[in-house]
């Protein structure tokens, strides 16, 4: 499964109401460590398709859902288990910190 471009009419169904783990990748075009990432959030979403929903959201796109969650650094990842936030991380990071967040 690839990624998800979100929305924030998609935000409930896609990531709060999702019976697996949803990794939801807070990201920017202009953002040099947000590109970086990029590949290793795609190698994840297609690793663990079916086991965990990787989503993509473009801040300059949805302001409002970056202000939901207090994005103010990007890249900024979240964790949802069940409809609730459990893990956020800030930053570039390697694949297995990213990966250990959901497991």
């Amino acid at each position: 499964m690839a990624e998800i471009q979100l929305k924030k009419e998609m935000f409930e169904q896609e990531v709060l109401a999702s019976e697996i783990p949803v990794l939801v990748d807070f990201w920017a075009t202009w953002c040099g460590p947000c590109m970086m990432l990029a590949p290793t959030i795609e190698e994840i979403a297609k690793e663990y398709a079916g086991k965990v929903k990787v989503c993509k959201v473009n801040v300059d796109e949805e302001p409002e859902l970056a202000m939901r969650f207090g994005i103010s650094s990007i890249p900024t990842l979240l964790v949802f288990r069940g409809g609730e936030l459990v893990k956020t991380s800030l930053g570039l990071r390697p694949k297995e910190e990213i990966v250990a967040m959901f497991k």
